[in-house]
């Protein structure tokens, strides 16, 4: 015993220091295993949950090419035929080409006169407004279906998932009427908005042409700047995006109403958010940028295909405008094609830059 209270009180300090540091030691192992189950954990939660966003991303890109197989295949259709039988109602040129051929060696020289000039104004009114109307409502369509797609599919997903990842914010489910209800304002055009649009697009192709004759010659080039000048002045023409009031319901139009007790009526709201925000991507420079490109692609097309189909290349070269004028016609059905056999709808859908919009436009969360 003597011994080990010597040894005790001669390596007291030794021991007590020794015994600290094992202890110390311990409680360090301690937390330094706790952390790194922590850190592990974490980790875990992490590939998790970049596992699920990749999912969400994943069912997101295969719901946008679902999206834009429906657009092609059964809205843009649809709204097509109505568009292609409301312009054959709406400008008829037949009655002036019969009065023309009725007349001859009856007609005077200044009714005559007047006739051709009249055919010349309608024919290029028919052209215009179909290969303007055929482009904007492609491209309105497109818009007002990925809107709804993606808020679609952010519902479902909330729907199925209410741990939602932080990709996903929180909306109000949309009901079945208000998405017909929201559908259906694509014929906007058509029931309500053609007669303006047909009348202030024959002032600016009345503008244009003054003053070209009959007898002048037009070729490739000519066709493309006069073509391109009528979409200008109608498009610059009135307060800007004036436009927008043909494809959908002015703004200050009415999209809500209040119930009998005083409360909102939530469907007819949820039309109204929807109707905003397609308003508002309308009005943006980007879209802006995507009309400018597509109508200029679409001219582009239409005049080479005008060249390639006149007689002995007469574009090319150079034709007179009367020649002209029943070319046009002819090319009235190529424009308003079903969107399935219409090879300038298919040339503005493959160009990058619209493909690029609508990827941004579905992928974007809504506000």
């Amino acid at each position: 015993m003597d011994f080990v209270r010597g040894l005790w009180s001669k390596h007291r300090r030794k021991i007590l220091v020794t015994a600290g540091c094992l202890g110390s030691g311990y409680l360090l192992y301690k937390l330094y295993n706790s952390h790194t189950r922590r850190l592990a954990d974490l980790q875990r939660q992490l590939a998790n949950d970049r596992e699920h966003d990749e999912n969400i991303k994943a069912q997101m890109k295969a719901h946008f090419e679902n999206i834009q197989m429906i657009v092609d295949s059964t809205t843009l259709p649809h709204a097509m035929r109505c568009l292609s039988i409301s312009i054959r109602e709406e400008i008829d040129v037949s009655s002036v080409m019969e009065r023309l051929n009725r007349g001859k060696g009856v007609l005077s020289q200044s009714e005559k006169l007047h006739l051709w000039d009249q055919l010349k104004i309608l024919s290029f009114t028919r052209m215009v407004l179909s290969l303007w109307s055929v482009t904007m409502l492609s491209l309105y369509i497109r818009v007002q279906v990925n809107i709804l797609g993606r808020h679609l599919y952010v519902d479902t997903a909330r729907a199925l998932d209410t741990s939602s990842s932080h990709l996903l914010e929180e909306l109000d489910v949309i009901d079945r009427d208000d998405e017909q209800k929201f559908l259906s304002s694509a014929d906007f055009l058509v029931t309500n908005a053609m007669p303006g649009l047909i009348s202030n697009m024959q002032s600016a192709v009345s503008e244009v042409l003054k003053g070209m004759q009959l007898k002048d010659v037009i070729t490739t080039r000519v066709l493309q700047e006069t073509l391109l000048r009528i979409v200008d002045v109608f498009m610059s023409s009135g307060s800007p995006h004036h436009w927008v009031d043909y494809l959908m319901m002015p703004q200050d139009t009415k999209l809500s109403r209040t119930t009998s007790d005083g409360s909102s009526d939530e469907t007819v709201s949820k039309f109204n958010q929807l109707m905003v925000e397609t308003r508002q991507v309308l009005t943006s420079t980007e879209f802006t940028d995507i009309v400018e490109i597509s109508l200029k692609c679409f001219t582009d097309a239409l005049v080479e295909e005008m060249e390639t189909q006149s007689i002995s290349g007469g574009l090319a070269t150079g034709m007179p405008l009367a020649k002209m004028l029943p070319q046009i016609e002819k090319t009235i059905p190529v424009i308003i094609a079903e969107p399935g056999k219409n090879q300038f709808l298919q040339l503005i859908r493959d160009m990058s830059e619209v493909q690029v919009f609508f990827t941004l436009l579905y992928a974007s969360m809504p506000q």
